[in-house]
Parts: C-alpha cells; structure tokens; sequence
C-alpha cells in the first residue's frame, strides 16, 4: 500500500551536507523505491518570524511559507522529522518552525473544557535524531526528556501516532560503516513508510 509522506529536515544549517542530511535523502530514496509519494520542508530554508505572544500563537495570520509547510503536513499520512540534538533539544529554528506550524486551527482545536480536536489524527510519525553522546546515556540517563516533549506535547497532542523513534549517537566518532548501515536502516524504513 502507498502512502504519502512528508519529510520535514530539522537541521538548521542551510548548507547542508550533515548527516541529518544524508539520512533523510536515505528515507526518501527508500520511499520512492517502494513507489510512495513523497514532500519535503526544509527548515533552513524558511523565512518565517518567531513567535513572542500567545496571540500571535492563537490567532495570527501563518506566514505563506509556514502555510506552505502545513499544507504538506496535512496531505501527508506519514511524518519524518529529522533533526540534530543541540543542548539536549532540539534545534531553536526547528522549534521556532513548530511553534508556527502546529497551531490553533491547523493542528488542534481548543474545546470548552480544554483539548477539542485533535485535527492530525490518522498520521503516524518518524523521529530521527543525531547526537554526539550515546543514544542509550540519552534516553536512559538524560530521560530524553526534549524528545518525549515532541512526541508527547505537539505530535500527540495533535493526533499523530504511533510515533517511531531512531536515535543515532557518537555520530561524530562513527567510522564509514556504521554510518552505511544507519543509511541502510532509514532507507528500509522509507521502504516500510514506517
């Protein structure tokens, strides 16, 4: 069964080149090679100001590109967020981005008694995550807390799931190949659309 995915590249260097690039164009080409469709956002590439009241938040005009990239997200049955660990979290550009995407009207809709629709229900999601520690001190001694924040506090609580994680760490001492099998790894799941 095809199915339409969108790939969101969290990284926030416009250059390119980092992992987190390779790994997405890796998910991609397993994608079109099982004969899904396939979009992209490209973070570092958007123009869009950050957002600094809750008015903005609830009833601001989205900027066009922003409006863009819900479109994307609303035709899409998969998500794939890729994105480098910065600090314990991720990158502010790609938060920023959130922020300005996953909003009142587009996302979720606030009911009398709090939480209405969840209006990305029916989407299931990919977190792939580059870190410079290892994966298992990330989750297990650092609680993971940023990636549980994403998964629970803006994909969850709009309706997506299930949710799927691949958290790479030591990325900066991985020899050549431990990098192919973490590229073969996410062209399978492209393959799967998992």
């Amino acid at each position: 069964m095809t199915r339409r995915i969108t790939i969101i590249q969290g990284h926030p260097d416009p250059a390119g080149g980092h992992l987190c690039h390779a790994l997405a164009e890796a998910y991609a080409a397993g994608a079109v090679e099982a004969g899904h469709e396939l979009r992209r956002v490209v973070v570092a590439g958007l123009e869009f100001p950050l957002l600094r009241t809750q008015a903005d938040f609830e009833t601001g005009t989205p900027p066009a590109e922003i409006r863009a990239a819900q479109e994307a997200i609303a035709w899409a049955q998969h998500l794939v967020i890729v994105y480098p660990l910065w600090l314990g979290a991720m990158p502010a550009l790609l938060k920023g981005f959130l922020e300005q995407t996953f909003r009142r009207g587009f996302a979720f809709e606030s009911g009398a008694s709090g939480l209405g629709a969840r209006r990305l229900k029916g989407r299931s999601a990919r977190i792939v995550v580059t870190m410079g520690m290892p994966a298992l001190a990330y989750r297990w001694y650092f609680g993971a807390h940023s990636l549980k924040s994403l998964e629970r506090n803006i994909l969850g609580f709009c309706g997506i799931g299930p949710i799927r994680e691949s958290l790479l760490g030591m990325v900066e001492a991985a020899d050549e190949r431990r990098r192919q099998r973490w590229l073969a790894t996410l062209r399978a799941h492209g393959r799967r659309a998992r």
